[in-house]
C-alpha cells in the first residue's frame, strides 16, 4: 500500500521533517550542532538529553532504548500505534517538509569584522520604524559590521551569553555561531522571558520599570528553550511574553509546564503578534 485514506504517500510522510514535527508537539532541543540536535526523549523520562536527530538525514536515535528509525517509527513508538495508522497521523504535519541542513563552509559562515557604537544613519531610521529610541538601542546593543558570501553588511547586533550575536537590520537577519540566549542577570527575585530582540527593546519602552526589579532573557530562538535551566525555578515568578502564534504558544505551554513559577503574560498584547508589534501600532498603555 503506498497510500493511506488521506492520500499521504509512505515516501511524502518520510519527508517530513522530524524536530519540526516534535516542536509543534512542544519538545525542543537542549543543544544542537550543524549536523544533529540533542532532545529529551519523548519516549520516556530522562534528565540528560540522549535522543539524537539528524538534521541531514532527517533520521532519529534514542541511545538510552537503543532504536531509531525515521519519522514514522517515531510516529508509531510515541502512540503505539501501526505504520498505517502513523501515517494518518502525519497527515497534519504534511506541511513540515524535510529540509536537510548544509554544513557550512568557512568562506560562507558569518565572519565578524567590527563591533562598534551603534550610530549608522540607517540602522537608526530601521530603529525608528520599530519605535526603538537609539538611547534604548545602545544600552543593550552594538553596531556589528560582518561579511557573508564575500560581502561585507552592517547590523544592530545583540550580543548573546556565547559571545556570539543576533543580527537585524531593515533587509534580513541571521545570526553568528554559537548561537544561545541573552541574558541579564542581576540577582532580581524575578524574571522575564522574552523571544527576540525587539521583544526585548520593545519591553524596554513599554515598561521600563520592570528592568528595575526583574532579570531579563531573550530567547533568540525557541529551539533555546532547551538551554534554559533547572534553577530557575528559584525564581519568585517567570514572566514568559512569547510570540501569539502558534509556535509561541506552544512554547508557552512548554514552559508552564516546566516552571510552577511561570505565568503566561501574552495576555498585555494578545491582539497583536508581539511586544513591538504593539509597540509600532502605537499602544503604549501598561
Amino acid at each position: 500500500m503506498s497510500k493511506n485514506n488521506s492520500n499521504l504517500s509512505w515516501s511524502s510522510a518520510r519527508q517530513i521533517c522530524i524536530v519540526k514535527t516534535l516542536a509543534n508537539s512542544g519538545h525542543y532541543p537542549t543543544r544542537k550542532s550543524e549536523k544533529e540536535a540533542w532532545f529529551l526523549s519523548p519516549l520516556r523520562s530522562e534528565t540528560q538529553a540522549s535522543f539524537s536527530v539528524s538534521l541531514t538525514k532527517n533520521l532519529w536515535y534514542d541511545y538510552g532504548l537503543g532504536k531509531g528509525g525515521n519519522i514514522i517509527d517515531l510516529v508509531m513508538a510515541i502512540n503505539d500505534c501501526s505504520a498505517y495508522e502513523a501515517v494518518r497521523c502525519l497527515q497534519d504535519n504534511i506541511q513540515f517538509s524535510f529540509c536537510p541542513e548544509k554544513v557550512s563552509r568557512k568562506k560562507n559562515a558569518v565572519q565578524l569584522k567590527r563591533v562598534s557604537v551603534l550610530k549608522h544613519p540607517a540602522l537608526i531610521e530601521y530603529l525608528d520604524s520599530r519605535k526603538i529610541p537609539l538611547e534604548v538601542a545602545q544600552r543593550f546593543c552594538q553596531e556589528v559590521w560582518f561579511s557573508l558570501n564575500n560581502k561585507t553588511y552592517f547590523s544592530i547586533g545583540l550580543r548573546n551569553d556565547a559571545g556570539g550575536y543576533e543580527l537585524r537590520n531593515k533587509f534580513f537577519k541571521c545570526s553568528t555561531s554559537p548561537k544561545t540566549i541573552s541574558s541579564f542577570i542581576c540577582g532580581f527575585k524575578r524574571l522575564v522571558i522574552t523571544e527576540g530582540m525587539f521583544d526585548f527593546l520593545s519591553l524596554k519602552v513599554l515598561d521600563n520599570e520592570l528592568f528595575s526589579f526583574a532579570d531579563l532573557v531573550v530567547l533568540n530562538s525557541l529551539g533555546n528553550i532547551g538551554l534554559i535551566p533547572e534553577e530557575w525555578n528559584s525564581y519568585s515568578e517567570i514572566y514568559l511574553l512569547l510570540d501569539n502564534d502558534t509556535a509561541g504558544r506552544t512554547a508557552t505551554q512548554q514552559l508552564l509546564k516546566k516552571f510552577s513559577n511561570a505565568i503566561d503574560e501574552s495576555q498585555f498584547y494578545f491582539d497583536y503578534k508581539d511586544l513591538n508589534n504593539m509597540l509600532t501600532h502605537g499602544r503604549m498603555e501598561r
